[in-house]
Parts: structure tokens; sequence; C-alpha cells
């Protein structure tokens, strides 16, 4: 259980700080990138495969 807690912590952590990254890239290239790179944490903090 604690080690399921921490994994959900840790996925929404990387989930910001792409997410904050997305915000402040003003290159369309890596702002897209990030949105790529982003969508497997945000499936991983809703539960969602």
């Amino acid at each position: 259980m604690t080690i399921m807690i921490l994994y959900y912590i840790m996925a929404a952590f990387f989930g910001v700080v792409l997410l904050w990254n997305f915000v402040k890239s003003k290159d369309v290239q890596k702002a897209i990138l990030y949105l790529v790179i982003l969508m497997p944490f945000v499936l991983r903090v809703f539960r969602l495969k």
C-alpha cells in the first residue's frame, strides 16, 4: 500500500514538472513533446492504462 501511494506521488510530481515545462516552453515542437511525454503520467495518476 505504501509503495503504491509513493508511486502515485512520484507520477504526480513528474507530471507537474512536465506541465510546468510545457507552460514555460516557447518552442511549439518542445511544447508538443512535453504533452506527449506528459500523457502516461496523467493516465497513471488517474489510474487509467
